[in-house]
């Protein structure tokens, strides 16, 4: 776990993060956009995923000529969180260029709350600067969900 990335609880364990307290998932979500393979967009976009464990997973988003191929940089850190194992999530910083918060898409919402429907979220502009913070249930308060709490 990154140092400058501590819980507000000073622990390994489940906590709530603050801006002030969590730089490090903001440069990781960065760091990662630097990596955006986006040449039709030229919208890079990175971001971090924190699970309660500590372990931070990284994506950013990966465009294609065929546009419904293209995944999100949000997806992309899922993904990689869950093909490790992981299932815990706490916390999400995305970073991109704009004035404003880089919301997440519905797709990447509604892939975030199957694991984790009360994520803290810290959108970031491109020279880390927090312009917003969410929960993933305030952006998305009724999640779709074939099975009864799959998704609360």
């Amino acid at each position: 776990m990154d140092p400058d990335c501590a819980r507000a609880d000073g622990g390994g364990g489940a906590g709530t993060l603050s801006t002030g307290e969590c730089p490090g998932l903001v440069r990781a979500a960065a760091e990662a956009r630097r990596l955006a393979y986006c040449p039709y967009s030229e919208f890079a976009v990175g971001a971090a995923l924190l699970t309660t464990g500590g372990r931070v997973y990284c994506g950013c988003n990966i465009e294609n000529a065929s546009y419904s191929v293209t995944v999100c940089a949000e997806r992309v850190a899922l993904f990689a969180a869950v093909s490790a194992g992981e299932r815990d999530l706490e916390a999400m910083a995305v970073v991109a260029d704009g004035a404003g918060a880089p919301r997440p898409c519905g797709p990447c919402l509604q892939a975030l709350a199957e694991f984790a429907p009360r994520l803290r979220l810290y959108l970031a502009t491109a020279d880390g600067a927090v312009t917003e913070e969410k929960t993933l249930d305030e952006l998305l308060p009724q999640p779709f969900g074939l099975r009864s709490g799959a998704a609360r």
